[in-house]
């Protein structure tokens, strides 16, 4: 989508400027990002496209 026109500039400012949350529950660190953002979704799928490739080791 339009996500992938962004100059690394603007990408820059969108991640850092997220409303969100790190939370430790357990063993287990949890992001927890703002509803409302415009950018929620974008974030979200990034990160699980990256959970999604191979192991490299």
């Amino acid at each position: 989508g339009k996500a992938r026109l962004w100059e690394p500039r603007r990408l820059r400012l969108r991640l850092f400027s997220a409303a969100g949350q790190l939370v430790t529950t357990g063993r287990r660190r949890i992001l927890r990002l703002a509803r409302h953002w415009p950018w929620t979704g974008h974030i979200t799928a990034a990160l699980d496209r990256l959970t999604q490739l191979p192991d490299p080791g």
